[in-house]
């Protein structure tokens, strides 16, 4: 099959090749022509099967943006686990709990098997023929939809699945590929630009001699986790590096920190002042720093710090010391950091923190230029859910496809997204399994699972030049009616384009012949089938690129003290988030349900932590049934006491209280995203995830926590750990 009058740039713009990297592809170092050889579909290759014996496939885990690289074991045709992929720069072959759960995404019996239509009020099962019948009405060469009128929601996506979604809108002049985030990372990746000039810069822990951390849980469910532990790791054998955790609840991170500090949720950029001006009283950095600099924080002295922030003034001295003496260090942000109305200059002054102290160019660097800006991973925001939300109330989005993102279960109530949906006329989900967003949608499709499906991914961050992650099947598809989520898009495509995409019998096909098109970026002269071959049994193609400079400034902040308690909303709220959970699109998966919560080991349930000190003094204990109310709405959990958290704080887990995903997740805990109250970033507009002030009223019921640790300190009656206060530590002397 020809691609008949199709010039070599829109052929390479069709297969996300442009700018540098087109230069490169179109010198003629591979065979692969516009119009010259036929594009070959995908052939079952022969089946070497030896009862007994497992063999494994290299491909990428979908779990999360991380983009490990892992190894599925498959025995007599099925995949029975996975593993990590040692060729991955990321996964280092490690791999996390949550990606060792793709095997039961896989297998779970609550999977989609067939199309579904929405008919009178309720979804019925359909044949793919009048799915393609719908599908053809509202997309076809016949569609009247163009521009604005149609938008696709996504959570992040990346690789070639972003680049057919683009070009499927741009088949119809639209640019509005929406990426939603539940936990956005938005106002801390505008600070880091603004303050260092990247978004995500490398993380260099080889090089700090000292970590502190303000709320991220790195090692949990930050950028890269497995990569992170593997270089956390490495950061802790000798000279053993040293890490300060501060935030309000305590995280996986924060348990394995050497020094850990309770803070009043949204003071943490006036504490990184009070240690930047005590860092700036050391005679080095006279007539070095901007004077706009030294009048910001000079009103912010220990003393000051410590009645605002709730850290004591010795504490915030040690800290300054701590940076002082241990050179290079490296400090890093988290949500607790940003989400508040004031998060963007909160993450800006811990970022200021690394400019005062010299960490550019050694702990932290810029990652390499990228070489394929068009597949890199699209970042979500709740901002851009919410100038969706705007054109759907208006009735400008007449179409809306939904494909790796839930907004009617994450988010709040004061955005009434539901509601919004249904002034919309046509809906359509593409997703493995049934959730509260499908389950309103006109149409709904079903995927193949990850262990089923081809594709290509790139993560966010990139530790060393870049990798471009291949995914491919494991086994066979276990439903007959799954299709991919590549396929499902460029079947549209040949429809609408037949000249530029009918050449394509298949989504394999596709990125096969976008992969060896792109061959000469990776500086390869092997024959295409060779490398073609080698990138999938690699599971990964590597370009080398170098860090990048980054342009660190002395940015002028206003960090004012967020809006305190009061009577009406005595306490702090402050969701915490799931390494495994995330933001709740796991929960259909009893693996992560049955896995004990890492700081609490409470499973199957939603819980209320609480401080021992503020729980005694409201005489509540374990199990108490409490009412937590906002000035939004109001939830029930148990109550369990734990002393990592600030006395004034209260905490809930994200991820519990679906109502529509399955047996395993519907009725299990209450949503917290439900009481978030309508508090936005002043500078970025996101959502302020952590800016809510709830009350607490005891029900009167009281049940049983379900959790896997045993009495404080006992095993089998015998005591492991030791423990004396503070005063008797003698901490201090760290100095």
């Amino acid at each position: 099959m020809s691609t008949g009058n199709m010039d070599r740039r829109d052929f390479l713009r069709v297969l996300g090749i442009s700018g540098a990297a087109a230069t490169l592809a179109g010198c003629g170092h591979t065979s692969i022509e516009s119009g010259v050889e036929e594009v070959m579909s995908y052939v079952q290759p022969q089946d070497f099967v030896v009862p007994g014996i497992g063999v494994f496939y290299s491909s990428t885990c979908t779990q999360c943006g991380s983009g490990c690289g892992i190894m599925g074991k498959v025995r007599e045709g099925r995949v029975l686990k996975l593993e990590g992929n040692p060729e991955s720069g990321i996964s280092g072959g490690k791999i996390c709990g949550l990606g060792q759960a793709g095997v039961q995404a896989h297998y779970n019996p609550d999977r989609l098997h067939t199309p579904m239509m929405n008919i009178e009020g309720g979804l019925v099962p359909i044949s793919w023929e009048r799915a393609n019948q719908l599908l053809d009405e509202h997309f076809g060469t016949k569609s009247s939809l163009q521009g604005e009128q149609i938008a696709f929601l996504t959570g992040g996506v990346s690789g070639h699945q972003r680049v057919v979604l683009e070009n499927f809108l741009e088949s119809f002049g639209s640019t509005q590929h929406v990426c939603y985030d539940a936990i956005s990372t938005a106002t801390g990746r505008a600070a880091s630009k603004t303050v260092l000039g990247a978004e995500q810069p490398l993380w260099n822990f080889s090089k700090a001699r000292l970590i502190l951390s303000f709320g991220s849980d790195f090692l949990g469910n930050g950028v890269s986790p497995v990569y992170m532990a593997r270089e956390f790791a490495k950061f802790r054998k000798a000279p053993r590096g040293t890490l300060i955790q501060i935030e309000p609840r305590m995280t996986l991170t924060g348990g394995n920190a050497d020094r850990w500090y309770p803070i009043k949720p949204g003071t943490e950029g006036i504490l990184a002042l009070g240690i930047a001006h005590d860092l700036l009283q050391h005679p080095e950095f006279s007539g070095k720093v901007p004077q706009e600099v030294l009048d910001l924080v000079k009103n912010y002295d220990r003393d000051a710090v410590s009645e605002v922030t709730g850290i004591g003034a010795d504490a915030v001295r040690l800290i300054a010391a701590q940076l002082w003496n241990n050179t290079p260090s490296l400090v890093v942000a988290g949500p607790a950091v940003e989400g508040h109305a004031y998060g963007f200059s909160n993450a800006a002054a811990v970022q200021l923190l690394n400019v005062i102290l010299g960490n550019r160019g050694n702990s932290l660097e810029g990652q390499s230029e990228h070489p394929f800006p068009q597949m890199t991973p699209t970042l979500g925001s709740y901002r851009a859910l919410a100038e969706l939300h705007k054109k759907m109330v208006s009735g400008n989005c007449q179409a809306l496809l939904i494909h790796g993102t839930n907004p009617v279960f994450t988010s709040p109530t004061h955005l009434e997204f539901s509601e919004a949906m249904k002034k919309v006329p046509f809906k359509v989900a593409l997703v493995t399994h049934i959730d509260e967003t499908a389950g309103q949608c006109d149409l709904v499709l079903p995927l193949l699972s990850a262990m089923e499906d081809f594709g290509t991914h790139i993560a966010e961050y990139q530790p060393s030049g870049v990798e471009l992650m291949l995914q491919q099947p494991l086994m066979e598809k276990l439903y007959p009616e799954t299709k991919g989520f590549g396929d499902i898009l460029l079947d549209v495509l040949k429809k609408r384009k037949p000249q530029e995409y009918a050449v394509f019998p298949d989504y394999y096909s596709y990125l096969k012949a976008a992969v060896l098109k792109a061959k000469p970026v990776f500086h390869s002269d092997e024959p295409d089938e060779h490398f073609w071959e080698t990138a999938l049994m690699n599971g990964v193609v590597k370009w080398e690129g170098k860090p990048t400079d980054l342009e660190a400034k002395m940015v002028p902040l206003e960090v004012p003290e967020p809006h305190g308690l009061t009577t009406d909303y005595p306490f702090y709220f402050v969701p915490s988030i799931r390494p495994d959970m995330r933001d709740g699109r796991h929960a259909y998966l009893p693996w992560l349900q049955e896995s004990p919560e890492t700081m609490t080991t409470v499973v199957w349930d939603s819980w209320v932590e609480i401080h021992p000190k503020t729980a005694a003094q409201m005489q509540i204990k374990e199990g108490d049934v409490l009412l937590l109310q906002s000035a939004t709405g109001s939830i029930q959990a148990k109550a369990y006491i734990f002393p990592g958290i600030q006395p004034d704080t209260v905490s809930m887990p994200l991820g519990q209280g679906h109502t529509q995903m399955g047996r395993y997740a519907s009725g299990v805990g209450a949503n917290p995203y439900k009481i978030l109250d309508p508090i936005f970033d002043a500078h970025t507009g996101e959502l302020a995830l952590h800016a809510t002030r709830v009350a607490i009223r005891k029900t009167g019921e009281n049940q049983k926590v379900v959790k896997d640790e045993g009495p404080t300190n006992l095993q089998n009656g015998q005591k492991l750990v030791a423990t004396l206060s503070a005063d008797q530590a003698k901490l201090a002397r760290e100095i």
